[in-house]
């Protein structure tokens, strides 16, 4: 019998943070605690753009993009935000979507997978990806429930179980 095999992947879905950036643009236009402040999200190229006249009022944007993103089913692993800065009379936060797994963190993976998962199934690094293979499909199952059970600092997903 052949091997059998997931990859583990860290991917956001680019259309529904888009989606969730454009909700919370739209809640950031219509709610009371945003007028006269200056308030917007936008993209600004492939990175995330927040900006208003005050610090906690940036802050309070950024919550309510988080709260879009997490209603959309996007972890917030996968968001890479930084700390408020000034630029001229606004503040502005810059954030990224994380999309890959880094050196790291598949390292860590790997890692967990050789220690304390079943000991049929091997673990590969592969550049942003995972590949994870045994003969028993039973052993792969397990192995998922684990690292869904872990804490790597990125998010999961589990894509192409043959």
């Amino acid at each position: 019998m052949a091997d059998s095999s997931f990859d583990v992947v860290s991917k956001v879905d680019k259309m529904e943070a888009d989606n969730a950036l454009n909700q919370a643009s739209k809640e950031i236009e219509t709610r009371y605690d945003f007028k006269g402040v200056g308030a917007s999200i936008e993209w600004s190229g492939d990175k995330i753009l927040m900006k208003a006249s005050a610090e906690e009022r940036v802050k309070a944007v950024l919550e309510v993009f988080e709260a879009k993103l997490i209603k959309r089913g996007i972890s917030l692993r996968s968001l890479d935000a930084g700390e408020p800065f000034p630029s001229g009379k606004e503040f502005r936060i810059e954030a990224n979507l994380k999309q890959g797994i880094d050196q790291d963190s598949a390292k860590k993976i790997t890692k967990a997978i050789r220690d304390d998962g079943p000991k049929s199934v091997h673990a590969q690094i592969q550049g942003d990806e995972v590949r994870v293979s045994s003969k028993s499909r039973d052993d792969l199952q397990a192995t998922m429930a684990m690292l869904k059970g872990g804490d790597y600092g990125v998010s999961l997903q589990f894509v192409n179980f043959r």
